[in-house]
């Protein structure tokens, strides 16, 4: 019988969004599906994930050596889990494109990247070209299927649900070659970038970092994430990742406003799944005005603060 696996992510206290997104990609390929939260001091998080829509079973693996998210170790477990799954997935986030290749090499099969859409069981759709195309994707139909889910293309699972959670000790010893160092972060507290329902983001025309201020201040105004444009992260007015865009983070969000970003091709494929896209540019022939839904040829330094006056 096809069943699919779902590697969870998560902080050690909550479940990343991006998780019930592969429960709903699971869900289109007709399988019962389990998810396997590892980690340590896990039973907050288990019960989050059992509590997703869609799931049958959450595995729930405690181990101090699983306490950070050190993809050798992650995929030398989930490996141990896998045998009676046809399909293993984890988000295209960067958690999971750094796990996945890991879990794919111990299998001995060819990894299927950013799942856009189930056609079948072992038959899917994924963009290319920064998204200019949508190439047909054929796994073979004897081999485990080890893939990435695109985060942007799917909806979250509904959060109804009452999975049981088995408790296992884990299989595995930590990794001898490899060890977790540590985390750093720019984002402050404000939502994750690639699962936040309100972004806000700027390009190079901010001018310096001390300019980019601006942006955080009306991200947290507004309980959004922050990012930027490629220009901006490569000026040095704020961490690589914020970046959005090809080369970046592919996003989602229900609300996307870019102040001073063209507009690039590289860029737009990042936020062309975003629900509704406002852009400020001073320049009234900017390629981002092609693709947002509401426009605005102005100067970002006086719209933020106007902005920020009205949502105060």
């Amino acid at each position: 019988m096809s069943r699919t696996l779902i590697i969870a992510e998560h902080d050690g206290h909550n479940v990343n969004p991006s998780t019930a997104k592969c429960v709903n990609c699971a869900t289109a390929l007709g399988h019962a599906c389990d998810v396997i939260v590892m980690g340590s001091d896990i039973s907050g998080v288990a019960g989050q994930a059992a509590a997703i829509s869609g799931v049958s079973t959450v595995i729930a693996v405690n181990a101090e050596h699983l306490k950070n998210p050190l993809a050798v170790n992650f995929a030398a477990e989930t490996v141990a889990s896998a045998e009676d799954y046809s399909h293993i997935l984890g988000p295209s986030t960067t958690f999971g494109r750094d796990l996945m290749p890991h879990i794919a090499a111990k299998l001995g099969v060819n990894q299927v990247s950013d799942i856009a859409a189930v056609e079948g069981p072992h038959h899917f759709k994924r963009p290319i070209y920064a998204g200019n195309a949508i190439i047909d994707v054929a796994a073979p139909d004897d081999a485990t299927v080890v893939a990435t889910v695109r985060v942007a293309s799917w909806k979250a699972a509904a959060n109804d649900g009452s999975a049981a959670i088995e408790e296992r000790a884990a299989s595995t010893s930590a990794s001898d070659h490899s060890r977790y160092v540590g985390l750093q972060s720019g984002g402050g507290e404000r939502p994750d970038l690639q699962t936040a329902a309100k972004v806000v983001s700027g390009g190079r025309a901010l001018g310096s970092e001390e300019n980019f201020e601006l942006i955080y201040s009306l991200a947290d105004l507004m309980g959004a994430g922050a990012g930027a444009s490629r220009a901006a992260v490569d000026a040095g007015y704020c961490p690589n990742e914020m970046q959005v865009g090809q080369t970046g983070k592919i996003i989602s969000p229900d609300l996307y406003m870019a102040f001073g970003i063209s507009g690039a091709i590289q860029h737009i494929t990042g936020i062309k799944d975003a629900g509704t896209i406002v852009a400020v540019n001073k320049d009234a022939e900017a390629p981002i005005f092609e693709i947002a839904d509401i426009g605005l040829a102005a100067d970002l330094f006086t719209v933020i603060p106007e902005l920020k006056a009205l949502l105060s």
